[in-house]
């Protein structure tokens, strides 16, 4: 009678990574982002409507943000000029040199590489953000795959779409439950849970403390990303 494949002869090949609060360090540049463009539709910093849409975009960190601002402002062409604002304030922030790498997160995504995994780098920004992120940290070359929720069909977490759309696209594992989904918030957990991956790890650097996270599906959760590599390498052993 064979045994079944060990986890070793299956390894966990395809790694799929947050970006804000997981592998990237903003210092809260989506809270100003948000404030900036809701001041553009009308919304008074320091107001009750301000402090209870704030509430909302922090309760919903790692949800896709077109989705965000067409929740608090109903109408599309009100969601989509919010969205434009948001995007375009947080750039201006990237540009302004606001953002910087978790500790450890380069070095984790590097060995990971090195042991021969495919790392993909997903987010709920718009393309464009995404790219201004990479750019300011010298990044366009870490991944071989960067993902938004438009390149996924437009559903962002916590749809598991995007987890899907680097299964497929990348094929560097035959079955789903080989990967890996970190993030820092519910949703990332929610995303990878309903994807069907085999290790699902919160992480503390970013918008959710641990018990949300373990709730919304967290199989593991880490002080940081840099701890990824290890908790993998425990998992295959």
């Amino acid at each position: 009678m064979t045994s079944a494949t060990s986890t070793t002869d299956n390894p966990f090949g395809l790694v799929v990574l947050d970006m804000a609060g997981t592998t990237v360090a903003d210092g809260g540049l989506v809270e100003q982002a948000f404030s900036a463009a809701a001041e553009r539709l009308g919304v008074k910093p320091g107001s009750g409507e301000h402090e209870r849409q704030l509430a909302y975009v922090r309760a919903t960190m790692g949800e896709s943000k077109i989705s965000v601002f067409r929740h608090l402002f109903g109408e599309e062409e009100k969601a989509q000029c919010a969205n434009t604002a948001f995007e375009e304030a947080y750039g201006a922030l990237v540009d302004g040199g606001r953002i910087a790498p978790v500790p450890g997160a380069r070095e984790a995504v590097e060995r990971l590489t090195a042991e021969g995994r495919t790392v993909v780098l997903t987010t709920g920004f718009a393309r464009t953000t995404q790219d201004a992120i990479l750019t300011a940290l010298g990044w366009q070359d870490l991944v071989p795959l960067t993902l938004c929720p438009a390149d996924a069909g437009g559903r962002g977490r916590p749809y598991p779409d995007m987890v899907l759309a680097a299964f497929l696209r990348t094929r560097a594992v035959d079955d789903v439950r080989r990967t890996v989904v970190a993030g820092d918030t519910s949703y990332d957990m929610l995303s990878g849970a309903r994807s069907g991956a085999g290790l699902v790890a919160g992480v503390l650097t970013g918008a959710h403390d641990r018990g949300r996270l373990e709730r919304s599906g967290a199989t593991h959760v880490l002080g940081s990303v840099a701890e990824l590599p290890d908790l993998i390498a425990r998992a295959e052993a």
